[in-house]
């Protein structure tokens, strides 16, 4: 596949950050438009509350690239969720996988995500998500990210800037000021469904072995992640010392 070459606008992360820090999500979302056109791009993993990213910025941008990583081992009812929402709202679907097989993958590491190490969850994030991730991010030619994150989902995410560098490219972050009543109240007004496992007590789902519903004894949803061995897959890390730093609350 050819990869699509576009000019990267220069931005001053400290002025929109003090500009944007409370600003609306649509306004961040048409803002996000202008700036980066067609190199803007957006992701989703169909989790509990996917609808509501997918219908707000389609909303705004009907044709944007939305990315989403297959990692193969997705539960039957998020490959459903995935296919309902992909007919209702039209979306640009753009699916990546990794190039090596679950089947080859088991042969040659074993099953990593029953190794409870953090070591062997790394690995396995590397290969079937963060490497398929970062080639489609350079596959589309993609300036401009925007992702679904939200401040009160881990303690990583609580210092994120609405807008920072990573891998190279601006990621932007219209609803990191988000709270679950307000996702819950978009999903209402606009009849749009949670994942169906959300019905069984998942307050947030990846792959079938690494996610379970939640129980009395979490101190956080995303305890029931990784089995509670890490909260971040590695997508929404920084790569860098210098993205690091980008990611310093006390940037903004």
């Amino acid at each position: 596949m050819s990869v699509a070459t576009l000019e990267q606008p220069q931005l001053d992360l400290e002025t929109l950050n003090h500009q944007f820090a409370d600003a609306d999500a649509k306004e961040v979302i048409k803002w996000a438009g202008e700036t980066f056109g067609d190199g803007l791009v957006m992701s989703t993993s169909f989790g509990i509350q996917s609808a509501l990213m997918l219908h707000l910025v389609t909303s705004i941008i009907p044709d944007i690239p939305v990315i989403w990583v297959d990692t193969g081992y997705l539960h039957a009812e998020t490959y459903r969720f995935a296919e309902e929402l992909t007919q209702r709202l039209n979306l640009n679907l753009k699916i990546y996988q990794s190039p090596m097989s679950p089947a080859r993958m088991e042969a040659l590491y074993g099953k990593l995500w029953e190794k409870q190490d953090v070591e062997s969850l790394n690995l396995y994030d590397q290969i079937r998500k963060v490497e398929p991730m970062e080639r489609a991010l350079k596959e589309l030619g993609a300036t401009g990210w925007l992702a679904g994150l939200r401040r009160d989902q881990t303690q990583h995410r609580q210092q994120l800037p609405r807008i920072s560098m990573q891998s190279g490219i601006y990621k932007i972050l219209p609803i990191l000021n988000w709270h679950s009543r307000d996702v819950h109240r978009y999903l209402t007004e606009y009849n749009l469904p949670y994942h169906p496992l959300f019905d069984q007590g998942y307050m947030t789902v990846g792959d079938w072995h690494s996610s379970r519903p939640i129980s009395l004894q979490d101190e956080h949803e995303r305890d029931t992640r990784f089995q509670g061995v890490k909260q971040e897959c590695g997508l929404h890390l920084p790569k860098t010392s210098g993205e690091a730093q980008s990611f310093d609350s006390s940037s903004l």
